[in-house]
């Protein structure tokens, strides 16, 4: 990848920095500066059909008195004056040898078995899903809304396999996270490398988990009310410092019995970072491991703000 511009020679480059939800920032660089290529360059990855890997940026601003920070996966865009237009190499094919070596190897070793990249669970996990301001109001929020919690249940209505407590309606919060989830689904299935489809509904619910809480393995879509879940998401906060442990999300990944997916042995270990939001298919087998909370305080809780993303009919 290249960039070209209209001089030569450097110069200064006024770059506004364009990230999800709407923010943005102005800073002035020079035309040959590393952060300046490594910006560029994470526009153009994010153009490439291949999952790339995240980069936090951290950029010092107000002459040094403040600094931006954001992760590589927020960044939408950028506006420089004067322009700067990207170029993408194409790849190189590989030279044709000179000379066909003589010698034939006795044994020519089998090609490795290809992967079923579809029995792999995958996840995507974006740090500061909200700003601070809404996740502290957010959280004033539900500590106010204590005695509106009711205890979980599932669908098969099995006992002693789910401990926790929901708040089904919390208008005042839920249309900012839809909205916020709508707008970073795009980059969501580009960086899980999953073809875009027709979006339905988008639900939503508030779940506490506090002390000797869990919820053991289960998957989002196997009832016929369920079947079009096509994304689970979970977004994870509470108070700082945090007051409890475990509760990690514990995804699996899938073997296929009798044509339907069960779990496998192998699985990935997502921890409940504050402020981060996690996506992964609903199909995928997963369980919420033990949470220890010793204050067992309401506020101290395991808090999110969990759903599914349904396809459209």
């Amino acid at each position: 990848m290249t960039y070209t511009q209209q001089q030569i020679k450097p110069q200064d480059v006024k770059v506004k920095i364009l990230l999800t939800g709407g923010h943005q920032c102005t800073i002035t660089l020079k035309s040959d500066t590393p952060l300046l290529h490594s910006l560029v360059k994470t526009l153009v990855d994010r153009t490439q059909p291949t999952v790339g890997f995240s980069t936090l940026f951290q950029i010092p601003i107000d002459d040094g008195r403040s600094a931006l920070s954001f992760p590589s996966e927020h960044l939408v865009g950028l506006v420089t004056e004067p322009p700067i237009y990207l170029q993408q190499l194409q790849p190189q094919q590989p030279a044709t040898p000179a000379e066909i070596p003589i010698e034939i190897p006795a044994e020519i070793p089998a090609p490795p078995q290809p992967v079923n990249d579809d029995l792999i669970s995958r996840y995507a996990q974006i740090d500061n899903f909200l700003t601070p301001a809404e996740k502290n109001k957010l959280i004033k929020y539900v500590l106010a809304k204590e005695s509106e919690f009711v205890s979980t249940s599932t669908s098969t209505n099995a006992e002693d396999y789910r401990r926790s407590m929901v708040l089904h309606s919390f208008p005042e919060f839920s249309t900012l996270i839809l909205n916020r989830i709508k707008g970073i689904l795009p980059d969501v299935l580009r960086k899980l490398n999953i073809q875009s489809f027709a979006l339905g509904d988008i639900e939503a619910q508030l779940t506490m988990h506090n002390d000797n809480n869990f919820y053991k393995l289960h998957n989002d879509s196997g009832s016929p009310d369920t079947a079009s879940r096509f994304f689970t998401y979970v977004y994870y906060f509470n108070r700082e410092p945090k007051a409890f442990s475990g509760g990690e999300l514990q995804i699996y990944d899938s073997k296929i019995e009798n044509n339907f997916y069960v779990a496998d042995e192998t699985f990935r270990t997502v921890e409940p970072r504050n402020n981060s939001i996690v996506f992964f298919l609903s199909r995928y087998m997963h369980e919420v491991l033990l949470v220890s909370c010793p204050s067992k305080a309401f506020a101290d809780s395991r808090f999110t703000i969990n759903g599914w993303v349904r396809k459209a009919d």
